[in-house]
């Protein structure tokens, strides 16, 4: 606005006997101030309010001021959000009545101005005084869900009451039909966006963000600790990557004394073992005895308390071939050194913060699988040429508090970082000290304040090598090698042991195996580099790797001990942007009626998007194994459609290029068109709907 017009503005509003009513006058017959953007009538609204403040004798009150609020409040359900303010405080709405303020918000409401209602009321403070599901029922419908939770945001007892009530509408047999039943008409509803899966996703976001007890949200939280379950399952008894003191523990800690998750074990454990099998894990897991059916119980009572639980599924000696073909930890037992004492780590410090020292460092946590919180590091390991240091970050930090020294370890860290002349190497550095500043708020800008460091996930990404699918194959292991793991196997020849990776790092003692894992995985780092150094060209990398990759790191956190089912990295370590599968020629063009597929039972929307288009689909149950997907597609011709680690399992038992990963975080609709692309199916308009539904 030029200055001119400005002075003129002003020089029009002391002329007036009554500005406060001059410009309500000139608002109420000028259609310009309703349109987006910076209007006259904004300009001179916003030039008012300022000539207010230079003129504090002009605002009024009494009668007078009550009649302007009541034509105020009729214009400002028309009103652009930016003139809201302005308006509020040049009338001061917060000094109004406050029930004609909330009868006037709940005649909006009525009108179906449920946006406008819920920003009005947010302004004018008015949320104590309302039914916080009411209010915020039809903008979930409409997906708007961050206005919900600005409605709620300096509230706790609302964000309380929000939370009870989203958690309500994921119970599984709470109909949802009931709530979105009185708001069929209503406009931009979007009933895609409503739904269970949406529901749990705000609620942990609401409840991370408010800082409030997960215990408030039985539902959601049991829900998610059931696919952690059925995760838990499938790495131990499907993929069969994990190691039964690790699957014990995560089962203990996920089910805990919880009667209904200990149900849904007892009904997983009769899935993938015989009655004698369940027995000896109900057992182990602390199941209540009446909880089991009656085969069950039988078996438990023949069993003495003392047995040792057997393995069910007997993997031990896969593990222990797979253990020899695996990378060996060069140095001696007694040179990995647990240290729980600041004298004890004063002494490490010594060694490592030295001129030229090489340092591989690595932090191992607890994972998190989906729940609330960031994963907060519950071991740091320093590995030198002839030593490797496991610091117990917990219990360091709880004595150094208790000492009046809380500065101490990001003093040690931040010193380790910064130093130019020792050189730290890592493996996705920037996830690691972002889970680091989880437990240590001092240390949260230690990423920007990096020297001398080397991140070998920058260096992955430039080395020559086999791909996880070759690596697969000529080793023919189980699982392809994926992230660390495939640059140890490259550079070094063996694959690092990886089974100790979804460990609970919480839990003391550490088990032997886990010492090992930890010291193997800072003290791979020193060799990878070495070997790099001495030889960068067989490697595809220039001569000069130390000066290029030297304060370079990888922006990327890496998802290691984060995964979850639905939040699995692809094999390469990174996460998949597109399809697994990549043909060498385009397919010809097929119609849906000549297109077979199984779906997985994490793709059931996709399954049914493809449906209504005229493809032949099957889809898997919830509580189908994914094995059957494989079985379904040999006997019936048909074409897989999965995502994460299923795709790995699953693409190896049937033909090339019969198994297709869809990248899950996408809509319906966007996987659809993905997997029609790859393809290459054709529809036209009598393919749609031409199926059954």
């Amino acid at each position: 606005v030029s200055r001119q017009l400005k002075e003129e503005i002003r020089r029009g509003f002391a002329r007036l006997e009554d500005p406060l009513a001059g410009l309500l006058a000139m608002l109420e017959s000028s259609s310009d101030w309703k349109g987006k953007g910076h209007s006259l009538g904004y300009c001179i609204t916003t030039e008012l309010q300022l000539w207010i403040k230079m003129h504090p004798a002009v605002p009024q009150s009494g009668t007078k001021l009550k009649k302007l609020q009541a034509r105020v409040l009729r214009m400002l359900s028309q009103c652009p959000a930016n003139l809201l303010d302005p308006l509020i405080s040049i009338y001061q709405l917060h000094t109004a009545d406050r029930n004609c303020l909330l009868e006037h918000v709940s005649h909006l409401y009525l009108q179906g101005n449920y946006k406008e209602a819920a920003i009005l009321s947010i302004k004018l403070k008015l949320q104590p005084d309302q039914d916080v599901e009411k209010m915020c029922t039809p903008l979930l419908l409409q997906d708007k869900a961050n206005l919900v939770e600005g409605y709620v945001a300096e509230y706790p007892e609302l964000q309380r009451k929000l939370l009870q009530t989203l958690d309500k509408w994921c119970d599984p047999s709470f109909n949802i039909r009931d709530i979105t039943r009185p708001y069929q008409g209503l406009s931009r509803y979007k009933p895609e966006k409503f739904n269970r899966r949406v529901l749990s996703k705000l609620v942990f976001r609401l409840l991370e963000r408010f800082n409030v007890d997960p215990a408030l949200c039985p539902n959601v939280i049991n829900q998610r600790h059931l696919r952690t379950l059925n995760y838990l399952f499938y790495k131990r008894f499907v993929e069969k990557t994990m190691t039964e003191e690790n699957w014990a523990d995560h089962i203990q800690s996920t089910v805990g004394e919880n009667r209904w998750l200990q149900g849904q074990l007892v009904q997983s454990l009769l899935r993938h073992c015989d009655a004698r099998g369940a027995a000896r894990w109900a057992q182990r897991c602390q199941v209540p005895p009446e909880m089991l059916p009656q085969a069950v119980a039988e078996e438990l009572q023949k069993l003495h308390i003392q047995d040792r639980v057997e393995e069910v599924t007997k993997p031990d000696n896969y593990e222990a071939s797979k253990k020899k073909d695996c990378y060996q930890l060069p140095i001696s037992r007694e040179n990995i050194h647990f240290l729980q004492t600041w004298e004890e780590t004063l002494q490490c410090w010594e060694k490592v913060l030295q001129p030229g020292q090489v340092v591989g460092v690595d932090m191992e946590w607890k994972p998190s699988f989906g729940m609330v919180g960031k994963p907060r590091v519950a071991l740091l390991q320093l590995a030198l040429k002839d030593e490797v240091f496991l610091l117990d970050l917990p219990q360091l930090l709880k004595q150094a508090e208790a000492e009046g020294e809380k500065e101490k370890l990001p003093h040690f860290i931040q010193m380790l970082y910064s130093d130019r002349a020792i050189t730290k190497l890592g493996y996705g550095m920037s996830g690691d000290l972002s889970s680091l500043a989880a437990i240590c708020s001092a240390l949260k800008d230690t990423e920007r304040q990096m020297q001398g460091v080397v991140d070998l996930l920058a260096v992955d990404k430039q080395v020559d090598g086999l791909s996880p699918e070759h690596s697969h194959e000529e080793r023919g292991v189980r699982q392809p090698e994926k992230g660390l793991s495939l640059l140890v196997q490259h550079v070094l020849g063996k694959p690092l042991d990886k089974t100790e990776q979804l460990s609970n790092w919480e839990k003391r003692p550490l088990r032997e195996e886990q010492i090992l894992y930890a010291a193997s995985d800072a003290y791979c780092l020193l060799e990878i580099y070495e070997r790099l150094c001495k030889d960068p060209e067989s490697f595809g990398l220039g001569s000069d790797l130390t000066d290029s990759l030297v304060g370079k790191q990888s922006k990327k956190p890496r998802a290691k001990k984060q995964l979850n089912k639905q939040e699995a990295p692809s094999p390469s370590g990174q996460e998949r942007q597109g399809p697994r599968t990549e043909p060498s020629d385009a397919p010809a063009p097929i119609s849906p009626q000549e297109f077979s597929v199984v779906c997985d039972n994490m793709l059931q929307g996709l399954g049914r998007y493809l449906r209504c288009l005229g493809v032949d689909v099957r889809l898997l149950d919830n509580e189908d194994d994914h094995r059957k997907a494989a079985e379904i597609a040999r006997q019936e011709g048909r074409v897989i459609l999965t995502s994460g680690l299923p795709y790995q399992t699953l693409r190896s038992q049937v033909g090339e290029g019969r198994c297709f990963s869809v990248n899950c975080s996408e809509k319906a609709k966007e996987q659809a068109l993905q997997v029609l692309k790859h393809f290459n199916v054709q529809v036209s308009l009598s393919d749609i709907f031409s199926r059954c539904q």
